[in-house]
């Protein structure tokens, strides 16, 4: 949403899918997973009164609007893309079936995994971590508004201090917040490795890639 307070700001769309196409233009082949907090969150509606599944779905639809607005910018720059619901609606993208998106992975596609699980109670963060899993792909990367994993807020305390690499284990007892406890464990159990690095730093994706940039890794084990 770029620095507005609700909805799509085309410019930051973009950006990122311009970062995204110098991932692949590398020859990396790329996942992505949409959150649709720009446009709905299912815990604040439903802390609002409203009935926790259905609010649930109402951000999983919401993350389909995000996954056709980056598909739009995605293809713009000539990157052929598949966005995938784990929710069916065939009219406007195809359902999610692991074999086909193997395939567009192989044919050089990006898949924009939409609609997070299926599953009302499932986060975004652990949709991500199920792809990924599933797609055997070999690192999560997130991105967030932050340059990586701080022991406690860094837009609030001044004296934050960010780590280089983490344990899956640390992040669970310290409630690090990088991603919820559903897809770290996830992610731990399948020795699936967690990039965090901030989306706002131009050309940090594939700095990162090519050994450079500012990121933390959560790991099995903060030594290796």
């Amino acid at each position: 949403m770029g620095d507005q307070g609700f909805g799509l700001h085309p410019p930051t769309v973009q950006r990122i899918a311009a970062e995204v196409k110098s991932v692949h233009d590398m020859g990396v082949e790329v996942c992505m997973v949409i959150g649709g907090g720009n446009i709905f969150r299912g815990l604040q509606g439903s802390a609002q009164g409203m009935e926790r599944t259905t609010a649930d779905y109402m951000g999983m639809l919401a993350t389909v609007m995000n996954a056709l607005g980056m598909q739009s910018a995605l293809e713009d720059l000539g990157v052929f893309t598949r966005v995938i619901s784990a929710i069916p609606m065939d009219q406007v993208c195809e359902p999610y079936i692991r074999r086909r998106a193997v395939r567009h992975l192989e044919k050089g596609r990006v898949c924009i995994f939409a609609a997070g699980t299926g599953n009302p109670y499932f986060t975004t963060d652990t949709a991500a971590t199920l792809r990924a899993s599933e797609m055997s792909c070999q690192a999560i990367f997130k991105g967030t508004k932050v340059d990586g994993v701080y022991d406690k807020d860094p837009a609030k305390f001044a004296d934050a201090q960010r780590y280089d690499r983490v344990s899956y284990d640390d992040v669970l007892q310290k409630r690090l917040n990088v991603m919820d406890a559903s897809a770290i464990a996830l992610a731990r159990d399948n020795d699936l490795p967690i990039i965090v690095f901030s989306l706002d730093e131009p050309g940090g994706f594939c700095g990162i890639l090519e050994g450079k940039g500012t990121f933390t890794l959560v790991n099995e084990d903060e030594g290796n």
